[in-house]
């Protein structure tokens, strides 16, 4: 049986919250592979179904900056090696600047601005890279709307879609995209309904799940599957996850209230959320 280091046995448990010795057998079984691992205990029921991988603690700053009176939104990461120079007001400074040439462009910008990044290194005496950037143009009637969160450590673009131009000035819209925004920030979603699931990962979760429930008789079994799999879905996807500020109502029947109080249809057509250093 491979020797498995210590330090991997720790990254699985810091992961999974699993004990040292189910995480040491699990990826002894697994031949040293984490992700493996990580779904043997999982088909052990032993790992929460939320995954926090090991990935790099980049240090750094996510941006927003918006153009065209609000039509256009940015969102950017930019990363250097240490949260002192992330907490410099120039570096500060420097990462608003890339936002604002992120509502330029599609394109990847670090190719654009690579002379003001060498620039920066040269001044500040640290690596910097433009590791990310995205741009949301409104093309139909509705709003865009974009949050950064925990010191610019979570940042967030919304577009919340209407059917009529009046109720874009409404209080009641407004706070609502508001919202989005901030429940995005705090509860994660990856995507926006269940059909969007990869069909790899959809079946990856049935798979895991009737291996956590195998013993049960095969006229029930398929109903629990179906079951946690709307409990997953319920944490993946936005319009299927409880509303931040009230758990008892979903995100897709919080649009129906309040679309419903407006005298229109309102719908979220797409979210990103950056996370400093995934």
């Amino acid at each position: 049986m491979a020797e498995i280091p210590a330090e991997l046995v720790k990254t699985l448990r810091d992961a999974t919250n699993v004990s040292m010795v189910e995480c040491k057998r699990a990826l002894q079984e697994a031949e040293g592979d984490i992700a493996k691992a990580t779904k043997i205990l999982r088909e052990r029921g032993m790992a929460v179904a939320a995954k926090k991988a090991a990935r790099a603690a980049n240090q750094g700053l996510l941006a927003s900056a918006t153009a065209d009176n609000g039509r256009v939104l940015s969102l950017v990461e930019v990363n250097c090696e240490t949260d002192f120079v992330a907490r410099n007001p120039d570096f500060v400074a420097f990462v608003k600047r890339m936002a604002e040439a992120a509502c330029q462009t599609d394109a990847g910008l670090a190719d654009a601005v690579k002379d003001q990044v060498v620039a920066k290194v040269a001044e500040i005496g640290e690596n910097i890279v433009v590791r990310r950037n995205l741009r949301y143009v409104l093309k139909e009637t509705g709003a865009l709307a974009s949050y950064i969160h925990l010191g610019g450590k979570v940042g967030v673009l919304v577009e919340l879609g209407a059917g009529q131009d009046a109720t874009l000035g409404q209080a009641a819209f407004k706070e609502l995209l508001k919202d989005l925004t901030l429940h995005i920030a705090a509860c994660s979603p990856k995507y926006l309904v269940p059909s969007q699931v990869p069909a790899a990962d959809v079946t990856a979760e049935r798979e895991i799940y009737a291996k956590q429930v195998k013993n049960k008789p095969p006229q029930i079994l398929t109903k629990i599957v179906d079951g946690k799999m709307k409990k997953y879905y319920s944490e993946v996807c936005l319009l299927e996850q409880p509303f931040v500020k009230e758990a008892k109502q979903s995100v897709s029947a919080l649009l129906a209230e309040k679309g419903k109080a407006l005298g229109d249809t309102l719908i979220v057509r797409r979210f990103v959320r950056y996370q400093l250093g995934e």
